[in-house]
């Protein structure tokens, strides 16, 4: 059976896109710990980070940078965090998470965001992938 992270990338649930390659995908979560919170992907479905082949967990580390770059950009933050958990869904993901405080990081604590602010934001972020 396909996570929802996988029916996302097939476009069977929508998300607020960020960036897309052949190999890997980001979106905005939309339980976000802080504005501009997003979720980087393989598109291939493994559960865990370290079952991920070389070849993979290296290029899911490079395009959350290129992405996390994007992020602190257009995002007034003092920095960007990187965290992966991968308890809540069976499919890798990294969360890059703008950071003012560790509150925001702690996922304790959420941010309540309309649908024009994520359009908004995604948009924001996607410029500076440009």
């Amino acid at each position: 059976m396909s996570s929802i992270f996988t029916k996302i990338i097939d476009g069977e649930i929508p998300c607020y896109k960020i960036a897309e390659d052949d190999d890997f995908f980001a979106f905005l979560d939309i339980n976000p710990n802080a504005k501009g919170h997003t979720l980087c992907i393989p598109k291939k479905e493994v559960d865990k980070l370290l079952d991920l082949d070389e070849t993979t967990y290296t290029g899911l580390m490079a395009f959350s940078r290129k992405v996390g770059k994007a992020i602190e950009a257009a995002i007034d933050c003092k920095r960007v965090g990187l965290t992966v958990i991968g308890l809540e869904v069976p499919h890798v993901h990294v969360h890059l998470i703008p950071l003012t405080t560790m509150a925001n990081a702690t996922f304790q604590y959420k941010v309540s965001l309309t649908k024009e602010e994520f359009e908004e934001t995604a948009a924001a972020i996607r410029e500076q992938l440009k």
